[in-house]
């Protein structure tokens, strides 16, 4: 495979992500979609395919058009889980179903749908509905210059805004894709901070002071009879407990010299 072959299929198979039902979903698309009809717009087997003798540019190349269907195929999936919660709930709101009880189990559909836990089918959704409806900016995965996990720190950070800043914050960070050229996690998350304390410091403080409320520690089983202890403290408690934890065994010697 020659550098100036691998762009031609991939380009092809990359803008039919961008315009079809990975990257454009709208309510009508949602009504009726067969996967029978959705799964043969997609080569998934030419996507996956590598050419053992293709030269190094070729496969970065290669590398690079992935990572940008990856991002089309996130936007796809926020958008269809978007729109299926809002289905769901004007079909039950019809049916006279409480506002309370509807789009219930809708989560746990999208978890199924991603083959993922339930609990995470929660995450997906509130990302997805937080994109769709808040962040459209955030949300315009499709073109490839967003992953989904960077989109998640965006709307992480600017969870604590209310909807208009939300918005500003949005447009400001990702309404000109070219600025997100270069820039990694930490880049983001620091821009999106920035940007959100100077639309509302408050909000920010206010944040933080909840955090520290809901600080936590956990227990889990991990491989050969060892354990995961995960703790959420404020910054001071973690380095105290860091330290305590990292420090040598005091000796059983000392420790009955200290009882006596």
């Amino acid at each position: 495979m020659q550098t100036s072959q691998v762009g031609t299929p991939h380009a092809r198979i990359f803008n039919e992500a961008t315009k079809h039902h990975f990257a454009r979903i709208s309510d009508e698309s949602t009504r009726s979609v067969d996967p029978s009809i959705v799964e043969p717009m997609f080569d998934i087997e030419e996507m996956a395919a590598v050419d053992p003798h293709a030269n190094e540019a070729a496969l970065i190349e290669q590398i690079a058009w992935l990572e940008r269907v990856k991002s089309a195929a996130a936007a796809g999936q926020a958008r269809a889980a978007a729109a299926l919660d809002e289905k769901r709930r004007a079909d039950e709101a019809a049916a006279g179903v409480p506002k309370a009880k509807q789009g219930r189990g809708v989560a746990s559909e999208v978890a199924l749908a991603r083959r993922d836990s339930p609990a995470r089918g929660g995450r997906h959704l509130g990302l997805a509905k937080a994109l769709v409806h808040e962040m459209p900016h955030t949300a315009a995965l499709g073109c490839g210059a967003l992953s989904e996990w960077r989109a998640t720190l965006i709307a992480r950070e600017s969870a604590c805004l209310d909807i208009e800043d939300r918005r500003r914050l949005d447009g400001e960070l990702c309404a000109d894709v070219n600025k997100l050229d270069g820039m990694g996690d930490a880049r983001i998350t620091a821009a999106a901070k920035e940007i959100a304390a100077r639309l509302d410091a408050q909000a920010v403080v206010d944040r933080a002071a909840k955090a520290e409320a809901d600080r936590t520690v956990t227990i889990r089983p991990a491989p050969d009879c060892m354990t995961y202890v995960t703790a959420l403290l404020p910054v001071a408690q973690g380095v105290v407990s860091m330290r305590r934890s990292s420090a040598p065994p005091t000796p059983p010697s000392t420790l009955g010299r200290a009882a006596r």
